[in-house]
């Protein structure tokens, strides 16, 4: 049933509403931080391989030996985001982890996390272009709620000019962490004592990451499409959030929690 009425529940925005309500329970319960966040960004595996790729041109091909796991020798090419998408989930991008490290068809998670309690406060799925992370940051922090200062924390990725600058023009405090060279953060931000609060409670979002990847499925996508994906992410970050609230120390907890 849930399967059938999914395309139902995606022009519904039940997922929304779903972290909209348990947002509002944590709220009730004052466990939510109007002030200081953290943003990140994780990648997230596309339910397509490699071998979906279809070059641009090609003309008709004798039949695989084996049509449903066909062989692929990429020995000698050289595949990237300009070559044609996957013919599995067209919407995935090729994308690696870090230097030397195998690029894969996927999206982008991005979540925003309040800090007293490391509860998602928002999320945000999309194109694994390399380019998203901090102009996806900057709009998530502009959707805040209120016109009071905060501040958000961040890896050393977010240490740019451009970045810092837009958030300090946001009413935003840049609590980002300081690249050693040409670094974009300067006194006014990090001699502060919250600077190094900040750089301490931003680690708890590696454990939203760690949790949706395992627990919440969302390690190797079952889904196609960043509509979906993005509907999926959300609903898996809500569940966190109940897991993380019924975890609290009792005195915290409510009822129905």
């Amino acid at each position: 049933m849930f399967t059938k009425n999914r395309q139902r529940r995606l022009e519904g925005n039940v997922a929304e509403a779903f972290l909209d309500a348990v947002l509002a329970q944590a709220r009730g319960l004052d466990l939510l931080s109007s002030e200081h966040f953290t943003v990140d960004v994780t990648l997230l595996e596309a339910w397509a391989s490699r071998k979906s790729f279809k070059e641009k041109g090609a003309g008709e091909q004798e039949p695989p030996e084996d049509p449903g796991n066909p062989t692929v020798d990429f020995h000698g090419e050289r595949r990237s985001n300009e070559t044609p998408p996957s013919t599995t989930d067209p919407e995935a991008r090729l994308a690696r982890k870090g230097a030397g490290k195998e690029a894969k068809l996927s999206y982008q998670g991005h979540v925003t996390m309040e800090n007293r309690n490391g509860l998602v406060v928002n999320t945000r799925v999309t194109l694994a272009t390399g380019t998203a992370e901090r102009e996806v940051a900057v709009e998530m922090m502009g959707e805040i709620p209120g016109d009071q200062r905060v501040t958000v924390g961040a890896d050393k990725n977010y240490d740019t000019k451009d970045f810092v600058g837009q958030l300090r023009g946001m009413q935003v405090t840049p609590h980002v962490s300081q690249k050693r060279r040409h670094s974009a953060i300067d006194g006014r931000t990090n001699r502060p004592p919250g600077y190094l609060v900040s750089q301490k409670k931003r680690k708890r979002v590696e454990e939203i990451f760690g949790w949706l990847k395992t627990v919440g499925a969302m390690r190797k996508l079952r889904y196609r499409g960043r509509q979906l994906v993005g509907w999926m992410f959300r609903f898996a970050a809500a569940a966190y959030n109940l897991v993380r609230i019924r975890n609290l120390p009792p005195a915290f907890q409510g009822a129905g929690v």
